[in-house]
């Protein structure tokens, strides 16, 4: 928590600030969340219109390119946490942001080109999938909104939670077996913790001019928890 200390020692947390001020911050946060689905929609959608990022995003599906990949992906999301909180430029915010949202969307590439045209259910199970997240989501940040209650002990397991599902991940890809239907199931669970973390860091950790860095943990969050429940549906075709 070093990064939330040393950008609150200037600047009011927001459980300091009067109530009407804390309502336009979390409006402005779930704005730019909405937004980062939007725009993520918006790029998923040119994306999966090119046959030749189609084609070059399955071919690395497969063994250590998929392990290249996620740990570029990873790569940006540490570059774009770190821009969006650190920096005082809301501009430099707002492109890691967009960076960030864009890494979402190639990396979704293949699992939603599958479930468009392989599975059974096509169209409408991505259409379950998002209503599930969606609702998920709302419930959980609800939760921590309505009771103020400080969820920041879950960091520690969340990291742990963390560094168990990378393990696995590579195991599995260099070993040739599918974690299958639980490892989801967890890795929902470990997406409900993150999402119960990321909405008390906005209710306790953050300051009122932080709302993007603040929709960027949110929004990763979010759509963590979409790829699972989108791996469960499609599980059962």
């Amino acid at each position: 928590m070093e990064e939330f200390q040393n950008h609150s020692e200037s600047r009011l947390l927001l459980s300091q600030i009067d109530t009407e001020a804390q309502v336009a911050f979390y409006k402005k946060t779930y704005t730019h969340v909405a937004l980062g689905v939007l725009l993520f929609v918006f790029f998923e959608y040119l994306l999966l219109q090119s046959e030749t990022v189609v084609s070059f995003m399955m071919s690395l599906t497969v063994g250590y390119k998929w392990l290249l990949l996620l740990g570029g992906f990873m790569f940006i999301t540490t570059y774009a946490e770190s821009t969006a909180l650190k920096s005082q430029d809301k501009n430099l915010q707002y492109l890691a942001y967009a960076i960030y949202v864009l890494a979402q969307a190639i990396i979704f590439v293949p699992m939603i080109y599958f479930a468009m045209y392989y599975a059974e259910a096509g169209p409408e199970m991505l259409q379950q999938a998002a209503i599930v997240t969606l609702a998920l989501f709302t419930g959980l940040s609800a939760v921590v909104l309505l009771t103020k209650k400080d969820f920041s002990f879950l960091k520690t397991g969340l990291i742990v939670g963390g560094f168990i599902a990378i393990g696995l991940i590579i195991a599995g890809t260099l070993f040739g077996f599918d974690l299958g239907l639980w490892f989801s199931v967890g890795m929902c669970l470990l997406a409900g913790g993150s999402i119960l973390y990321q909405t008390s860091n906005l209710v306790h950790k953050y300051s009122q001019d932080q709302y993007i860095p603040a929709a960027l943990g949110l929004f990763a969050s979010l759509m963590l928890l979409f790829w699972y429940i989108l791996r469960i549906f499609m599980s059962r075709d």
